[in-house]
Formats: structure tokens, sequence, C-alpha cells
């Protein structure tokens, strides 16, 4: 079903979380030589840039393993086909997505799996692999192996493997998935009565305890990121549902699986105490779903998840294959682009997945370079961790130069990761334009640079550029002026 493109082009956001997950898991990558990967990875990154993706949620631990050279686990069969091998010709695949994404604008954040040890269709295991070295610290569940969340030494073993990467990594993010306590599986129990024996703590209700030994990690967890790195961003993508309606006061009028009650995942505790630094529920299914309706969620999640930056997860392909409620010839893109904008609460998208938005399924991809992405975004602030903005710029100044006609600029005097500028914004307006920096149709570029190359025609219009300065949280600073014929 095609989008109808006459629709009216949508007044840009100037600050919006634009993310694609890039999963592992769906072996998209398995049996892929070195370059072939290289070169898929490139394409896939050309294209969401193109759409204005500002952000990859790269997945680089699917069963406690890495897509990156890790001391502590085995390299994932997801990128070579077998645990523990590693790639030919050697690469780092964590360390060049980095790289790429930065060359072109974007946040890479890391993308962990924490408690999953091993998936369904894994059959062998490397022999450093914690379910090898640790098995009496995972329990089987439903063809899976999962590290006991009541075990303190899993909670301080997968904080080791993010403090790893963290340290090590120039990330921007790190971020966790839906998976806490497995997903219920008919006729199976979750094999933890001896962990419940010994470490209940006097928590009468087995629930409650399960609740109780995520939230001890996800604590952990933040708290040692940020005390590694401040600026590392904390993202958890949370199943879409908290609670029904039926189970609690406070729940959605849905009738699905709950994070609270199937997951013992409490997201909502949370987001209210701080332990994370975004949320992206995961809303993918349609307007008017008979169990989890999409408009019904994304108002519940705007209403109780206002705590922390609320993104909204994608699915794409049901996106694009569900029609729209009120013009039936009309998928469900526009309408759900609407909801976002409507409400006050919901700072970004990010979209399940990069391929089914590389694919341009259903024209997903050209609405989003062509209406919703149209031009570029900063990312949505976050002051509990940094709100002081930067020094502007110094020396602006335009330069003939051999290469053409050339902005420059220095970076302002700032001492110490929250002072110091990484990025810059460059607007443009013409000849008696009102000069405002909050309409992002007027911005140019994003950039790493301190320089940008002018479109010179013939010298004959003025127009006025400003350049800021950007800090590690996108804080920004005061413009700096130039008027320029062009």
């Amino acid at each position: 079903m095609a989008v109808v493109m006459s629709l009216a082009v949508h007044a840009q956001q100037k600050r919006e979380f634009r993310g694609a997950w890039i999963q592992c898991v769906n072996g998209q990558f398995q049996g892929l030589s070195t370059q072939k990967m290289q070169e898929t990875l490139s394409y896939q990154l050309d294209e969401l840039q193109k759409d204005g993706v500002n952000a990859i949620i790269f997945q680089v631990r699917a069963e406690c393993d890495a897509l990156y050279a890790s001391s502590y686990e085995p390299w994932s069969r997801f990128l070579t086909g077998v645990q523990g091998k590693a790639p030919s010709p050697y690469w780092d695949p964590l360390q060049w997505m980095i790289e790429q994404c930065h060359a072109r604008g974007m946040e890479l954040h890391a993308w962990i799996n924490p408690y999953r040890a091993k998936t369904k269709f894994t059959t062998a295991l490397a022999a450093n692999h914690v379910a090898v070295t640790h098995p009496d610290r995972c329990f089987d569940y439903d063809g899976l192996k999962i590290l006991n969340p009541a075990i303190a030494e899993n909670r301080d073993y997968i904080c080791q493997i993010a403090l790893d990467i963290v340290n090590r990594y120039d990330i921007d993010g790190i971020h966790m998935d839906d998976y806490f306590y497995p997903y219920p599986a008919a006729g199976q129990t979750i094999p933890d009565d001896q962990q419940y024996r010994l470490y209940s703590n006097g928590i009468k209700d087995r629930g409650d305890w399960r609740r109780y030994n995520v939230n001890l990690f996800v604590k952990q967890f933040y708290e040692a990121v940020h005390e590694a790195k401040p600026w590392v961003k904390v993202g958890i993508s949370p199943f879409g549902i908290y609670r029904n309606k039926k189970s609690a006061a406070i729940g959605s009028n849905t009738n699905g699986l709950q994070n609270y009650d199937d997951l013992y995942a409490d997201i909502l505790l949370w987001i209210n105490n701080g332990w994370l630094d975004y949320c992206v529920p995961q809303l993918y299914w349609e307007i008017g779903h008979k169990a989890a309706d999409y408009d019904t969620l994304i108002r519940w999640w705007n209403q109780y998840a206002a705590g922390r930056p609320l993104y909204i997860g994608e699915d794409v392909e049901r996106t694009v294959k569900a029609a729209d409620l009120q013009n039936p010839q009309c998928n469900q893109m526009p309408a759900k682009y609407a909801l976002h904008r409507q409400m006050p609460h919901v700072h970004g998208t990010v979209l399940w997945y990069a391929k089914a938005a590389v694919d341009n399924i259903g024209g997903y991809a050209t609405m989003l370079r062509n209406n919703y992405w149209r031009t570029p975004a900063l990312q949505p602030q976050m002051p509990f961790i940094d709100g002081k903005a930067p020094k502007k710029p110094r020396k602006v100044k335009p330069v003939w130069t051999s290469d053409g006609y050339i902005l420059f600029w220095t970076a302002p005097r700032g001492k110490g990761w929250k002072d110091e500028a990484v990025k810059y914004v460059v607007y443009r307006f013409a000849k008696g334009e009102k000069i405002t920096l909050n309409d992002a149709s007027h911005i140019v570029a994003i950039t790493t640079d301190t320089h940008y190359v002018l479109p010179y025609e013939h010298g004959l219009q003025k127009n006025i550029y400003v350049v800021t300065a950007l800090d590690k949280m996108q804080n920004e600073s005061k413009g700096v002026k130039k008027t320029i014929k062009l």
C-alpha cells in the first residue's frame, strides 16, 4: 500500500531523536565476508543518512557474545557463523560502526541484551562463554539460556561487560532492549526456587521479588555507566504495554502481555527514579489494533513516562501494510506521525528495523526524507546530565580558497566534557528574513568540521549565516552571524 504523496509537508522539529535499530540476530550478516558486511552496512548508513536518521542502535551482544573485540566474551556466531571464531580478515564491527556513524553526523548506541545467554537456534557455545564457565549462574527456559537475574554475580558481570564497552569505545549511548526475565512460554516455569529461598530478603510475593532483582540491576547498570562516562546515554526499549487496566488502575486500556507482570520489568519505576536517560517503548501495533491500539498506547506513554526523554519504537513494515482508518487508500504512517506531533512528551522515533527503512518498504523512507525528516535535527536535550551551553564559535570568517568559498571558524574555549564544543550547527537566512534559530528549516549543516563550503553563485545575493557550537549533550551556544554575498 502506497502513501498518498501529495500530503502537506510537515513543520520540521529542531530537536528529535531519529534512530534505527540494526540487529544481528536476524542473520543478515552471518556468512558475509568482512568486505561484504562493510559494504552492506555502508549502504544502509548512507540511505539512513538521506532519510534523516541521526542515531544508530547497533546490536553488539545478542547472547553473551560480542560483535567487538572482547577479552570476556566470545565472538558472535551472528558475525562469523561460529561462536568464538574471529572475523577474517580481522576487524572490529563496533569500532568501525562508531567511525562510520560519526563521519555521517550520527550517534552510535551500543545495543546489548543483558540476560540472554543463548538463543533458541544456537547449538554450540564457545569454551569461554559464561554459560560454559558458570553453568550454575544460568537457567534453561524454552530453548534459551538466561543469566539468572536473582544472582548478584550476574548483575556484576553484565555491568563489567558494559563498562568494558563504555571505557574502550567512543560510543554515544548504551542500550538494552525488552528482554529481562524471559517472555512467558506455555507450560514453562522459571526455575528460581533455590534463589528465592536463599535471597528473598523477606519479599513475600515471587513477582515482587523478581522485579526487585531487575531493579537492583538497572540501578547498578545506570550508575556504573555514568560514573565511567557521564555523557554516555543509557537507553532502554521495553515491550509496548506497561500494564493493562484490568491489572492496575494506572494501566492502559489494552489486553496484552505486560512488562510489569510478565517480564518483571517495572519501567515506570526506572523512569521516575532516573535510572535511564531515554525510553523507547516498542509500539509495533496498528492504530485500531484490538488488543494493543497504537493510539491508546502512545497517549498512555506520553502521560505516564514523561520523567525521561520518550521516543517511540516504530514497526516500519506493519505501519505501511496497515490501512489508515479514515482513508483506506493511505497507510498509517501519516496518522502515526501526526500523533507523534500531538504528544508533548514524545521527542523521537526509533525504526524497527533499519533494513526495512533502507528497502523503502511502502515508500516509508521516501516520506522521511521528503517530509517528516527533511532537514537535520539536533538530539533532544538532557539537562539532568548537563544543561549548560558551551561558548560560541570564534573567528567566524568566509575565505576564498582553491576549493571555493568557505566559511571558517575556530572552536570556543572550554574545559572538560561539559564545556567542550564537539559539533557545530550552520543556519542560513535570506536577506530580510527574521533570524530565528528555533526554525529547523534554516539548518543547512550539523557538522564536526570547523568549516562549511558556501554555495557561491554570482556574489549578488546577500545571505546571513549563523554558526553555533554544540557540546556532547548537544546544548547549543549563542550564534555568531556573518553576512555573505553569494
